[in-house]
């Protein structure tokens, strides 16, 4: 006879005889079946409740995350089956049709599928945590909502054909629409929980593509294709909640707007471009507030002394160089909070405010109405700051009062887009600084990239290109270890795996080259010094390069050789 699901589980000692009891006891009252119980008590975890029913029921119990589904078993069952009831095809073979379903002992999804297409339906155990995240994967993000919108829909099945003229009302009602709202906060809340930065939006032809930067590598969001019908609507919508004209294609439109996921609050930037098909959207994802630490930047130990020894400074200016999406703006405000005390005035003009840092004066620039870097900076001034950060030095003007605000006594922190820190040198001479300028009024120029990290989960040795790596690394590299040639280490990659979407990364961290303006480096200035000129005296005055500090980081098993030699092409 088989064993009850009560005795397998104090067998298998998931449970004690008392939690037993306590359990039957609480079904009597409920009249529910004694897994959902124990569930609701918190006396078992979902996975090894399934695994015992799996064993008393003769069924498989799986974890999906390690099955590839094929595209016939994902077309034979259509979207509402899926989301009303939280399973999910598996196979087809021949009129069988298998599923995963999380309760085993629910008779309708199986029922109604048998009655309405036709197969004879066996099942297997899943998760629901599994179920879900597998849809998410094989239908796409808000399938279900797609699916409602189009069924409800009066118009064929293609609400965009609403919107083709200018009937305000009309796209006011779309984006108002309940189901629009969800579906937008479904895309939204599916790229957060991805960790991703940005959300691209893109419509082409005869696709509307969705995409998220996840650590700064764009990546496909599993969609229906249907979604490319509901283009207008999900325009309007983003207009709505960024307050934007709904009804103006032609131009670029900027705005923001707040959600609220879970405990947390996120400011969404968003920007929206005419382009040959319609209006692609970007939305940038940053987090209401965020902890800033100097400590948390990726450098090492000698860097981090570096960089606490430039704040210590009383005046004078530290650059930061890197292009778009390196982290400049992270190491400024990591800086600007290490030096945030009652005791200063700290001051920043932006463009635009990325984070909110309490205790500091943020100013947004406004080109449009005149309230550009240089005109802000000469109001800033009869502020009385200690401490000042201009976002980005990109022309004469602004570059002339930035230095002269360090020369008159403050301590300044800016951005440069060049590819190295040399580079700022020659850029700073190329704006029409004059030479003098800078070697008296500049302390560092700090260049730096992001690499990806090696995913913790799925770390692994990849020591069969141990000697190819190390051939390349010593072309830029005479001295891996600081005195001796390392003879014994080892390399790492990623294998892939759930937790980091099988791309063998997760989160990033920063590599770093810092030129500190020295005596030696400020004769080259003077004599406007080609950059490789005033590199190569760097180097021999101790700097490292970028793509020597991420050698650093492959050796010590933090990133993989890739990662830093796709972020380093421009050095080369």
């Amino acid at each position: 006879m088989a064993l009850r699901l009560g005795d397998i589980l104090i067998e298998k000692r998931l449970i004690t005889a008392q939690e037993l009891e306590l359990a039957l006891k609480e079904q009597e009252r409920t009249n529910e079946v004694l897994g959902r119980v124990l569930l609701k008590m918190g006396l078992i975890k979902e996975a090894a409740l399934l695994q015992a029913i799996a064993e008393q029921q003769g069924i498989a119990f799986l974890e999906l995350r390690d099955l590839e589904i094929h595209d016939k078993a994902i077309r034979s069952v259509p979207v509402k089956f899926i989301w009303h009831y939280n399973i999910l095809p598996l196979s087809i073979a021949g009129n069988i049709l298998t599923i995963a379903v999380s309760n085993p002992f629910d008779v309708w999804p199986i029922d109604d599928l048998e009655t309405n297409l036709g197969f004879h339906v066996e099942k297997a155990l899943a998760t629901s945590s599994d179920i879900a995240e597998a849809i998410k994967k094989y239908y796409g993000v808000g399938a279900d909502t797609i699916e409602r919108i189009l069924t409800q829909s009066p118009s064929g099945g293609r609400p965009e054909e609403k919107a083709s003229g200018d009937k305000v009302e009309d796209l006011e009602r779309m984006a108002e629409d309940a189901s629009v709202v969800r579906l937008v906060n479904q895309i939204v809340q599916r790229a957060i929980n991805d960790r991703a930065t940005d959300i691209h939006i893109e419509r082409f032809s005869d696709e509307l593509l969705l995409r998220s930067r996840i650590d700064g590598i764009l990546y496909d969001t599993p969609v229906s294709q249907n979604v490319k019908h509901l283009y207008s609507a999900i325009i309007s919508r983003v207009k709505v909640m960024a307050s934007l004209d709904i009804i103006e294609r032609r131009l670029p439109q900027d705005g923001r707007a707040k959600v609220k996921i879970g405990n947390l609050d996120y400011d969404l930037r968003i920007s929206i471009m005419p382009t040959l098909y319609g209006e692609n959207i970007v939305i940038r994802i940053l987090p209401t507030t965020m902890l800033f630490s100097v400590a948390d930047l990726g450098m090492s130990k000698k860097e981090l002394e570096t960089l606490e020894d430039l704040l210590k400074r009383p005046n004078g200016i530290i650059f930061v160089t890197g292009p778009t999406g390196s982290g400049k703006t992270t190491t400024l405000y990591a800086s600007l909070s290490r030096l945030n005390t009652r005791e200063r005035k700290i001051v920043t003009i932006e463009d635009p405010i990325e984070y909110e840092l309490r205790g500091i004066s943020q100013v947004q620039v406004n080109p449009r109405i005149g309230l550009t870097f240089a005109a802000v900076l000469r109001s800033l001034l009869r502020h009385d700051p200690d401490i000042m950060m201009v976002g980005e030095v990109r022309d004469f003007e602004t570059a002339e009062i930035t230095i002269q605000t360090a020369l008159t006594g403050h301590l300044v922190f800016s951005t440069l887009h060049t590819n190295d820190a040399a580079s700022g040198i020659t850029r700073l001479i190329d704006m029409g600084v004059e030479p003098f300028l800078i070697s008296s009024s500049v302390e560092a120029f700090i260049a730096q990239r992001l690499v990806r990290l090696i995913c913790p989960k799925c770390k692994e040795e990849a020591n069969d290109q141990k000697e190819e790596i190390i051939r390349q690394m010593e072309a830029d590299m005479a001295d891996l270890s600081g005195k001796d040639h390392p003879k014994e280490f080892r390399i790492y990659k990623g294998r892939g795996c759930r937790s980091c979407n099988n791309t063998g990364y997760v989160g990033r961290t920063g590599i770093y080259e810092a030129l500190l303006v020295t005596e030696e480096i400020k004769k080259l200035i003077l004599t406007k010094a080609y950059s490789d000129v005033i590199k190569k005296k760097a180097l021999q005055l101790g700097m490292k390069t970028l793509r020597q500090n991420g050698w650093e980081k492959v050796l010590a098993g933090v990133t993989t050789f890739e990662e830093v030699v796709r972020v380093t092409q421009a050095e080369e």
